[in-house]
């Protein structure tokens, strides 16, 4: 793997565990074979691994993710019970 392409796509992802979910999930797509998402979204993958094709996909914005909009936790309130 490509040490530059990895600079690269994760000043574009910004997290680094997101970065190696994005590859590995793009990898088995381009192993897999047969179907569409398994061809290369690059023009020149010459002397390329999966992983370096994954990292220039991203780099180039051939595939795009999205992160989850935050929500805060919220403190369950308990409900005392009336005896009656």
């Amino acid at each position: 793997m490509n040490s530059e392409l990895c600079k690269q796509a994760l000043a574009k992802v910004g997290s680094p565990n997101t970065l190696i979910n994005l590859v590995s999930r793009r990898v088995r797509q381009l192993n897999a074979g047969g179907g569409a998402m398994s061809r290369p979204l690059l023009n020149d993958t010459t002397g390329m691994g999966a992983a370096d094709i994954a990292l220039a996909e991203i780099i180039e914005d051939k595939m795009g993710w999205e992160f989850p909009e935050e929500v805060p936790l919220v403190e369950p309130t308990s409900k005392k019970k009336k005896r009656g």
